[in-house]
């Protein structure tokens, strides 16, 4: 393989150790490619140093640090170029994702969305932006039915293929030693792990004092009827997850028998944690998902149609957050408690062909490398061409 040529593959996204569900698509994106064309890989990352450390990349660069021919040096040399995955096309940061796809089209390099989440969309100019670059886009897959909803509904007339999310092959991995003990994991009759987030631009419409009452509320029963302690696993480390732990916790009435995960870990180690749990409660979307590939049964609290879209593909019902009060949580908990074991059964039922729509992707990724394609006539670059350009 040494002699054969490799493929020089640009992949953004929201990569740089912000979000551990981020991360873990990126590391099956990177594991698909590599075992399947010699690839040579450059991330556009948020912090190319720290995607560089967790990833078995040839070179990572900081995307919002590169001025206009930084990027241009970079993308020129690539023979194809990659969005995502993740939810990163919605209204405040669309344009600041898509730069670089357009960049590339300008360059005459092939481009795909891979496996892209969707929204909220509802800026007249993010739409503009969107169907624009999509419109040349060689390939567009997204995660959800939900995501190819949102593109039509902004005019986009074109093949928008549904896949899976590249997170859906992540693996486990071994745990630092005595990590179980550091996170007063071990010797636990029951564990049963929460999962929360912070509001914000891809979550605008999570009231925090509600749904830190609701969790209070539900890990409070969930000690007093189980018998159980809970963990709260903080998926974006960086940015507000701690705090918004904390702020349930100080809401609890038992707070004694509460912990938030402090160590610095991998995606597949989160898993590995996760693995110890008796069962879940959980907002973020990679939270519920590396459940379901651990067995663990969960309820969901969906803030976004993204988690939507998750339940739906392993046959779990739930309402969204806003329509449930601490009652109704109370009662899905308590019968999903009861359940747990056919809940099991349906997610393991599920998951084989969840993940073989995942794989789907990256033959997509690999078709644009072996075989490019014509390029109907795209204006080239120019100091005022590109559509995203700060």
């Amino acid at each position: 393989m040494s002699n054969r040529r490799k493929y020089r593959v640009g992949i953004s996204g929201s990569y740089g150790g912000l979000n551990q569900g981020d991360e873990a698509i990126l590391k099956n994106i990177i594991a698909q490619l590599r075992a399947s064309v010699p690839v040579k890989i450059t991330v556009f990352s948020r912090n190319a140093k720290d995607t560089v450390r967790r990833h078995d990349v040839d070179r990572a660069v900081s995307a919002r640090d590169l001025s206009r021919e930084e990027a241009r040096h970079e993308i020129e040399a690539l023979d194809l170029f990659i969005l995502g995955g993740g939810g990163i096309i919605y209204d405040a940061e669309a344009k600041i994702y898509l730069r670089e796809l357009d960049m590339a089209q300008r360059l005459g390099v092939p481009t795909m969305t891979y496996a892209v989440g969707v929204g909220p969309l509802n800026d007249s100019n993010a739409q503009k932006l969107v169907y624009d670059v999509l419109t040349r886009t060689d390939i567009v897959t997204v995660r959800e039915r939900a995501d190819r909803r949102l593109l039509e509904d902004i005019g986009l007339h074109r093949e928008i293929i549904v896949t899976g999310d590249p997170a859906l092959l992540a693996k486990p991995e071994p745990l630092p030693e005595g990590a179980l003990e550091q996170e007063h994991m071990a010797g636990k009759t029951r564990l049963v792990g929460l999962s929360v987030r912070e509001p914000g631009v891809a979550a605008p419409d999570i009231d925090e004092d509600f749904y830190h009452g609701l969790l209070a509320n539900a890990a409070d029963f969930i000690i007093d009827r189980y018998d159980a302690d809970v963990v709260f696993f903080p998926m974006e480390r960086r940015m507000l997850d701690m705090q918004q732990s904390h702020a349930v916790i100080a809401q609890m009435l038992r707070p004694q028998r509460a912990h938030v995960i402090k160590g610095d870990y991998t995606s597949g180690q989160i898993m590995s944690l996760l693995a110890h749990c008796d069962f879940a409660v959980g907002m973020r979307l990679h939270f519920l998902l590396f459940a379901a590939l651990q067995g663990v049964p969960f309820v969901a609290l969906p803030y976004a149609a993204k988690v939507g879209g998750l339940l739906n593909g392993l046959q779990v019902e739930m309402p969204p957050i806003n329509l449930v009060n601490a009652g109704r949580l109370l009662a899905y908990i308590d019968r999903s408690w009861d359940r747990r074991t056919t809940l099991q059964e349906k997610i393991k039922s599920s998951l084989p062909r969840m993940k073989r729509e995942a794989r789907k992707t990256n033959r997509f990724a690999v078709s644009l490398l072996k075989k490019p394609p014509v390029r109907p006539d795209v204006p080239p670059l120019s100091p005022t061409a590109t559509s995203g350009a700060p």
